[in-house]
């Protein structure tokens, strides 16, 4: 792997992953929960809530969105594959189809993710969590796993990009 590809997979896509996710969790945060004093541990809107949420969605809609700028990268020479993402196993089970493969994603992700965080809450003892303190809870919550997470989108993509154009699937 060359030292661009290195820099865009491994220092771009989670520096843009964290920052973009901070931002638009905290302005979530702030919509869904500004009318709560505190934030619970469980119910209709709560942080174990919240947490499955953003684990299934945050890894979705990034799919959607950050595909088709990486796509973009690849296209104007920014980023150049080589092929690359066809060397990791997990891109390589990941599907080639965009919604299909943003849908699993998500449903990984939550399946994972989410437990661990919520059992981390419960370990820390957490019943609740003061608004606006949870508004940076989630963004940084969000914003960790968005840099986690784009450089395996990128890879994704690049496994797209590596596809024949009348053989890529959109959706």
């Amino acid at each position: 792997m060359t030292p661009p590809l290195r820099r865009y997979l491994f220092v771009e896509q989670p520096i843009g992953g964290f920052v973009v996710n901070l931002v638009l969790n905290a302005l979530i945060a702030w919509g869904m929960f500004r009318g709560l004093t505190t934030v619970p541990m469980w119910g209709q809107q709560s942080i174990a809530g919240d947490t499955i949420g953003t684990s299934f969605f945050l890894p979705f809609f990034t799919v959607l969105i950050a595909t088709p700028l990486v796509l973009r990268d690849v296209r104007n020479g920014k980023a150049t594959p080589e092929h690359v993402g066809d060397r990791f196993a997990v891109v390589r089970r990941l599907p080639r189809g965009r919604l299909l493969r943003a849908l699993v994603l998500g449903v990984v992700v939550a399946v994972i993710a989410s437990p661990l965080a919520i059992q981390g809450f419960r370990l820390a003892g957490v019943e609740g969590i003061a608004m606006p303190a949870f508004i940076w809870v989630k963004a940084a919550y969000a914003a960790v796993l968005g840099a986690v997470l784009a450089p395996w989108i990128a890879l994704a993509a690049f496994a797209e990009s590596a596809m024949p154009a009348a053989a890529t699937p959109r959706r």
